[in-house]
């Protein structure tokens, strides 16, 4: 992966570096899971394995010095490295390697690649520094295998907690994970290799391309990896302190067809179809000229790549001969299926239109990222969808019998056979070269482009990245030019302390406004039968509805066993009112469960993100009293006069402006052009100065559209209370204007206003995940979002249940408030 980014001088100094992410893994063990961001953090910089990928795709020692292969290709004999050790200080053995092989073979494996493990037929342990590996066949590929993060060697003493806690031999030592905003990792001093330049590295975790382009330009980030937003590349590149990088990734984004019946069944329309597409079009259309065209599915950086892409070149006349050879002279209808990744969508438009232009009519469908594996992965009701295949060496796919683009692989599997029991480097390109040239002559798919990284980096930076078939950001050898190099908040409570504060607020409030035992029980039992409906009501919607929420957290291809499990260790199992008790027991005793994505307790979960979005909804809060309240008042106290029409513009104008606008222009002009405050992230609470600061340009995005609505509200209730009988009486008895407005009016206009910040605290709280977004905040409204998208489902039940405690709470203080303004209300 690229590195790109605009490092902040200090950083750059004490030999720390902060990289931005799209995508937070979702665990930290590369071995039971298989998204990209696991290996993106920790392979190669906190677990190692045997062996590792140069840029060329070669296998080069790593913790294994050399290895010997028998002559029948069936025994691997590893000799290890000695005086090698884990992060906790136990010393690498040939046994450690053992466990680590068995258990990504083992029956019941969640690694990813357990199938390819499964070609193991045995590890021997020879000597404390040597090691023997058995297969049950001869695989040439063997070697690559272990190359991949899936094959890292861990300890058994610390495997049980690779997800949260990685324990390692690499460079780099774990050093803690704030969920939802950064990761960080520190130089390991005991390293077996040369050790790091840098002293620490900083993830953060950054989805909005507005927020990265502004993180990058403000300083904030030193280096992010595949930007998100290659529109702005432009702009960085006239940034005399970014280099722009790209390269090829192992990505190739195919226009994928359904083979199994219909005109797709027929090679020629196929190549008709490859005929029809302008590559280099969608390149600049859907990729602002950033990617490589292939003509199979193949890397371009591949020693063993050839190139095809003149197979099929651009030619409507010869995709309409073909068409009208295969009986379609008209042409016929084709179903798009287009999954929600930008370079699909764009490039699916172009390919819709271009499909036209010989007579195929296209209908284009938008899915989400869950109906795609449902309707085209797991079903195969599509006829054409676009996606980036990412995994490398994955050309094998077009020898399964299965596979969701239905080609019949016959001849690749033979030729793949081939490819696994040859050993000879010069053979093993030739089979390469004629596996790619069998899928392009039988245009088993489209071939559009080779995926780019696209990558901004400081001009300083070097030796961060080495584009290598492994997805991973090797910072071993990362530095800045002249060498230079140095040597969780407490918020567990929180979740806890923010409501014990609003339930003191509440008993205060009561004892002001006067209201007696009785109705303070009563309006309570109201609250909490409430909250018992909308426990119910929640359930229902998240454990019910959706079926077996197991099954729908773990996808669409999960074994019946692996279900089972996971209702075991997630409390799912039983009747649905059995279940509901359980939870409603845990969740008294302050239980919420544990994170089937982070594989932690959600109460942790919900106290990091109540530590960054209560203080941001109360200041939040306070701003717009602070702003509304007078606002209204003055444009009342002068009806119809220049200030009347000057603050009801503003209000108007505040309201109608979307915060995450008024945030976007905030941020590019003092974060991004002044640099007086950062440009996102939040440092914890342990530097409250740094604190604040994080959260100014948030806040003040949230509280004015609010501060307009309060400013409306309190002009038009002070002047409806100017109307009444008793201010004309008192104005009648001498008092000025301003006191009547001051003493009178003004008490008895709050009651609306105080209702309406009813409404807006629980809507700060949770209606703020766009705003968190382009900040990269790690707050509520954007946990609940990442819990949605990952299917964690125990996250979101959690969630929804502690903002509707929060909105009914609110609610209730907003009645004790409107009471001790005004005495009528007691009763």
């Amino acid at each position: 992966m690229l590195l790109l980014g605009a490092p902040s001088p200090a950083r750059a100094a004490d030999g720390a570096i902060t990289i931005g992410l799209q995508l937070e893994p979702p665990n930290l063990d590369p071995t039971s899971g298989a998204a990209a961001a696991i290996d993106e953090v920790v392979y190669a910089n906190v677990l190692e394995g045997l062996v590792r990928l140069a840029a060329d795709g070669s296998v080069r020692p790593l913790l294994a010095q050399g290895w010997q292969v028998s002559p029948d290709g069936r025994t691997y004999t590893f000799a290890l490295r000695p005086g090698v050790r884990f992060h906790d200080g136990h010393i690498l053995t040939a046994a450690d390697v053992a466990f680590s092989l068995n258990r990504a073979r083992a029956p019941g494996s969640s690694n990813a690649q357990a199938q390819a493990f499964g070609t193991i037929a045995r590890v021997d342990v020879i000597d404390p520094l040597r090691v023997r590996v058995t297969l049950r066949a001869p695989d040439s590929g063997f070697l690559t295998l272990l190359s991949f993060g899936d094959a890292v060697i861990v300890s058994p003493r610390s495997a049980a907690s690779l997800a949260t806690a990685p324990v390692g031999t690499g460079p780099f030592r774990f050093n803690g994970w704030r969920r939802g905003d950064s990761l960080t990792l520190a130089r390991n001093p005991a390293y077996w290799g040369r050790p790091a330049s840098l002293a620490k590295v900083t993830y953060r975790f950054i989805a909005d391309p507005t927020a990265a382009y502004a993180a990058m330009r403000s300083g904030d980030v030193t280096i992010f990896p595949d930007f998100p937003a290659p529109e702005t590349l432009a702009q960085l590149r006239s940034d005399p302190r970014l280099r722009i990088v790209t390269a090829p990734s192992q990505g190739e984004v195919i226009l994928a067809m359904n083979e199994r019946a219909g005109p797709l069944a027929d090679v020629r329309v196929r190549r008709a179809i490859s005929q029809a597409i302008d590559r280099r079009a969608i390149i600049d259309g859907a990729m602002f000229g950033y990617g490589t065209p292939i003509g199979s599915h193949f890397p371009p950086q591949s020693p063993d790549y050839v190139d095809l892409t003149g197979r099929y070149p651009f030619d409507r006349a010869a995709a309409k001969r073909l068409l009208a050879e295969a009986g379609y002279p008209h042409g016929f209808t084709l179903t798009l299926k287009l999954p929600p990744p930008s370079y699909a969508r764009r490039s699916g438009e172009l390919i819709a239109a271009q499909l036209r232009a010989v007579g195929i009519a296209v209908r284009v469908e938008s899915v989400e990222w869950a109906q795609w594996l449902d309707q085209v992965l797991a079903r195969h009701a599509f006829d054409l969808t676009i996606v980036a295949h990412a995994e490398p060496f994955d050309y094998d796919i077009y020898g399964r019998e299965d596979y969701y683009f239905g080609y019949d692989g016959r001849a690749v599997r033979v030729l793949l056979s081939r490819l696994r029991a040859t050993t000879d480097p010069a053979a093993r390109h030739e089979l390469l070269g004629a596996i790619q040239r069998r899928i392009a002559d039988d245009a088993a798919n489209a071939f559009l482009f080779q995926f780019p990284h696209l990558g901004v980096q400081d001009v300083r930076l070097r030796d961060a990245w080495i584009n290598t078939p492994n997805q991973t950001l090797d910072l071993a050898a990362a530095r800045f030019d002249g060498g230079e190099s140095g040597a969780a908040v407490a918020a567990a409570g929180t979740g806890h302390a923010g409501l014990g504060w609003l339930l003191a607020a509440a008993v205060v409030l009561a004892a002001v406004a006067g209201l007696g035992v009785r109705t303070v029980l009563r309006r309570a039992g109201v609250l909490a039968a409430t909250m018992l409906a909308a426990t119910v009501v929640i359930f229902v919607l998240v454990q019910i509805v959706p079926g077996d929420p197991a099954a729908y957290m773990m996808g669409l291809n999960a074994s019946p066993r692996a279900i089972a499990a996971l209702h075991a260790e997630l409390g799912f199992g039983g009747s649905a009112p059995l279940r509901y008790a359980r939870w409603m027991a845990e969740l008294v005793r302050g239980d919420f469960g544990t994170s089937y994505t982070y594989r932690v307790p959600v109460a942790g979960l919900l106290a990091e993100r109540l530590a960054v979005s209560l203080p941001l909804a109360l200041l939040a809060t306070l701003l717009s009293v602070a702003i509304g309240v007078p606002a209204g008042y003055l444009a009342a106290r002068r009806r119809g006069g220049w200030t009347d029409v000057a603050f009801s513009w503003a209000a108007r104008l505040g309201i109608a402006v979307p915060s995450f606008w008024l945030a976007l222009v905030l941020l590019l002009v003092f974060a991004v052009r002044l640099h007086w405050v950062p440009a996102g992230g939040f440092p914890g609470w342990s530097s409250p100065g740094a604190a604040l600061a994080a959260l100014v340009l948030p806040l003040v995005a949230l509280a004015v559209p609010q501060a307009a609505i309060l400013a409306r509200v309190t002009r038009g209730a002070l002047l409806a209370a100017m109307e009444q009988d008793y201010l004309r009486t008192a104005r009648a008895k001498g008092l000025s204007r301003d006191a009547t407005l001051w003493r009178h009016a003004l008490p008895n206009a709050l009651g609306p206003a105080v209702t309406v910040l009813g409404l807006q605290v629980p809507f700060l709280l949770a209606g703020s995940a766009i705003i968190e977004n382009v900040f990269f905040l790690p707050g509520l409204g954007r946990l609940v979002l990442q819990a949605v998208a990952q299917r964690d489902l125990v996250v979101v039940q959690a969630v929804v249940v502690l903002l509707v405690g929060m909105t009914v709470l609110a609610s209730f203080l907003a009645d004790l408030a409107a009471a001790w303004l005004d005495p009528r209300l007691r009763a």
